[in-house]
């Protein structure tokens, strides 16, 4: 299901004719190379096009919104080989709107100590032209990516590639469309917030449909597909049948399987990418969806709890943003439970009712099917697991009622001490950055959610660029969080933000 365009980044290189045609060539010829030489890299995730170079303001407006049109292009990445006057580029940077990034290098790494003369410094005067580039983006408030550095540096290619996926966020943003089954859970305030000024902020759109609609999608699946698909639940999980008859079982599971099958059909005829349920609303469902909703999360959906729609469209979004990577270890919906503060082992246990992504799973994956209270409904089928150790980000998007607020943390996951056989549950154990203490004191203070969208795969600097090319405040919580500090950020952002 996580069907990403083949994008592709274009290259735009700022020169004029003041030194002649020898100068132009050179220019488009470094260029070529430099384009040629990132895409054999093997570090960027999507392909460098390189366009020719431009130098006259009728060229940079037409390129400019020849991107805007073109499907594939998911961002236009500048460079100033030689100077180019900056009111060259106003007309082109004002109607052009997609991510942009100002790569601030130069051809030559080094200088030509024994060579350099004036033709060479009027050529490579790349020092000269960014910076006159750079002013007219200030001044005209548009945001962009500036990365500096050697392009043929691996970690100046590496930051470039960073972007070339938060840019791909920012692009299919505005293709998500949410499918909210039944409502939010009744009295519960952080699931809620505008859904109109979310899709105007982030492209999103969220519709609600009654949980009889979506059941008539699952009550069609015929029973060979539901039983093929559970074959492929035995082959591929282990069984943990803890005293349960093997036939009981197996009925239980089978439950998860049509509605996966029923659910994954409606969302694509429909055209969702992400899902949201509530357990307080399951109609004529047998079970809450745990084990299927687990798969369609896998498979690339996005999903949020009890109607939580703005963690189920960020994690759709960050799998659009992790989609190809290599070694990705996983992104998921998550929910804070509860605290370990014993000293030197100081985290939070993340889990949820059964809707865990195995993506971020270690070891053996199970399928226990075990009571649960909340739904009113028969034992449901779920996916247990632990979760891989190393650091990822936990991130909450919240409403403030005026204006949205992106939340990133810091978090570094690790094994709980001791297993735990009585939770009959997928989870995750963190501690977030800087501590337990002040990660906490802080996410609370921001007014961040209890479900996160998290992720092993993306860092802190991606998302706070996604929230800066959609106008959002992001909050930072990291290693060097500081409360005193961290509140007058917050009171700064409340300024700045307030009206925009």
């Amino acid at each position: 299901m996580l069907a990403v365009k083949n994008y592709k980044f274009w290259f735009c290189t700022g020169s004029q004719d003041l030194y002649g045609e020898e100068c132009l060539k050179n220019v488009a010829e470094h260029s070529r190379i430099m384009v040629e030489k990132l895409n054999a890299s093997g570090i960027l995730p999507y392909e460098v096009v390189l366009k020719p170079t431009l130098i006259t303001n009728e060229l940079i407006r037409r390129t400019f919104n020849e991107a805007n049109t073109d499907e594939e292009c998911a961002g236009v990445i500048t460079w100033m080989h030689t100077f180019s006057p900056a009111k060259s580029w106003i007309l082109g940077l004002q109607e052009y709107r997609k991510p942009l990034l100002h790569l601030h290098t130069q051809f030559n790494e080094e200088l030509p100590y024994d060579t350099i003369d004036m033709d060479f410094m009027n050529e490579n005067q790349s020092a000269h032209g960014d910076r006159e580039y750079g002013h007219i983006v200030s001044r005209m408030g548009i945001e962009r990516k500036v990365v500096v550095g050697h392009w043929s540096d691996p970690a100046v290619i590496g930051r470039i590639a960073s972007w070339m996926r938060t840019a791909v966020g920012v692009v299919e943003s505005s293709h998500i469309r949410v499918m909210r089954i039944a409502d939010n859970m009744r009295n519960v305030a952080v699931t809620e917030g505008d859904k109109v000024e979310a899709q105007i902020k982030f492209g999103w759109e969220v519709d609600a449909y009654p949980v009889n609609d979506i059941i008539e999608s699952v009550q069609a699946v015929s029973e060979s597909d539901t039983n093929a698909l559970l074959d492929e639940y035995y082959d591929r999980y282990e069984i943990l049948l803890e005293g349960r008859d093997p036939e009981e079982f197996r009925r239980h599971a089978a439950v998860q399987a049509q509605i996966e099958i029923g659910f994954e059909r409606f969302l694509e005829e429909k055209n969702y990418q992400a899902i949201v349920t509530h357990f307080g609303d399951l109609g004529a469902l047998k079970q809450l969806p745990g084990l299927a909703i687990q798969r369609l999360m896998e498979k690339g959906y996005g999903f949020g709890a009890e109607g939580d729609w703005k963690v189920a469209a960020m994690v759709r979004l960050m799998k659009v943003m992790t989609a190809g990577m290599k070694d990705a270890k996983g992104t998921s919906m998550l929910e804070d439970y509860t605290y370990n503060f014993t000293k030197g082992k100081e985290g939070i246990l993340e889990a949820h009712m059964l809707e865990i992504c195995p993506s971020i799973a270690d070891g053996p994956i199970a399928i226990r099917c075990k009571p649960l209270s909340m739904g009113d409904r028969e034992d449901p089928a779920r996916l247990v697991f632990t979760s891989k150790e190393g650091k990822g980000i936990a991130v909450s998007l919240i409403d403030l009622g005026t204006r949205f607020r992106l939340i990133i943390n810091d978090v570094e996951c690790h094994k709980t001490e001791r297993p735990m056989p009585a939770l009959p549950v997928a989870t995750n154990f963190w501690t977030p950055q800087p501590d337990l203490g002040t990660g906490a004191e802080a996410w609370i203070l921001a007014g961040g959610a209890h479900h996160t969208a998290f992720t092993y795969d993306l860092t802190a600097e991606q998302m706070g660029d996604w929230a800066a090319a959609m106008g959002i405040e992001a909050v930072y919580i990291d290693k060097d969080t500081k409360i005193r500090d961290f509140k007058r950020d917050l009171m700064v952002g409340e300024i700045f933000y307030r009206n925009r």
